[in-house]
């Protein structure tokens, strides 16, 4: 699941990593056609949901919502756009990026139209642990998440180290990312 089509360091390949664990959590499957010189198909099959069979849980008015300013970076165009829709359901203002240094550029030429940043991890050029580096010599103290699907230790020490204070792994569940953005600009 961590291949990629893209050049060496131009591309994660957590797509397919994130559509597998998104799909799994949802009791689907992914079946994968692949032949050399012609290309891969990828048929996902998800079950219906029946009504009277929805699972007891959080429903979206329990979410935590808030009206906040967010701005959202991933290098995947799919990822970014998703998780923009996902936060503005949740009341929140976003701002997606998919190239961590227009990020900077935003955040630095406005550094107080922001209340929070979320990013990715792997990212081609600069790594969200860096990029929270270079956004807390602008406002130190600022809340940052930083989402991961590698999810080591020393990944999550440095960003401690760094001053991130969030840590979501990828995929995530909305009640996760809804209740730990709560969380951080409450505190904040």
């Amino acid at each position: 699941p961590y291949f990629t089509t893209k050049e060496v360091g131009k591309g994660t390949g957590l797509g397919l990593a994130v559509l597998h664990g998104i799909v799994k959590r949802h009791c689907g499957e992914v079946l994968v056609r692949s032949e050399i010189g012609k290309g891969s198909a990828f048929d996902v099959f998800i079950p219906i949901a029946k009504v009277e069979s929805r699972r007891e849980g959080v429903t979206s008015d329990a979410l935590p919502k808030g009206n906040e300013r967010i701005l959202l970076v991933d290098d995947e165009p799919a990822i970014a756009s998703m998780g923009a829709r996902i936060l503005e359901q949740l009341g929140y203002k976003v701002t997606a990026k998919t190239n961590p240094e227009e990020a900077l550029v935003s955040f630095r030429s406005q550094p107080d139209q922001f209340d929070l940043i979320i990013t990715d991890y792997t990212m081609p050029d600069m790594t969200g642990i860096d990029l929270a580096k270079k956004v807390l010599r602008i406002r130190k103290d600022f809340p940052i998440i930083l989402c991961t699907g590698v999810g080591e230790e020393p990944v999550v020490q440095s960003a401690k180290a760094a001053g991130i204070e969030g840590f979501l792994p990828k995929p995530f569940e909305v009640q996760e990312i809804a209740s730990l953005i709560s969380k951080l600009l409450s505190t904040g």
